[in-house]
């Protein structure tokens, strides 16, 4: 087996931080509004539809 020896990532090209907190911060928000609009889906369901 070859010995590649350790990755060092943060000195690795093609890392690019700035883009990878955008598309982090864009996940959360989709996440967070996404479970806000569900959750008002079944409240609303819980409401109209009993």
């Amino acid at each position: 087996m070859a010995d590649h020896g350790q990755i060092a990532y943060s000195t690795a090209d093609g890392n690019d931080y700035v883009a990878h907190e955008a598309t982090y911060e864009g996940f959360i928000k989709l996440v967070k509004y996404g479970s806000i609009g569900v959750a008002l889906i079944v409240i609303m369901m819980a409401i109209f539809l009993t």
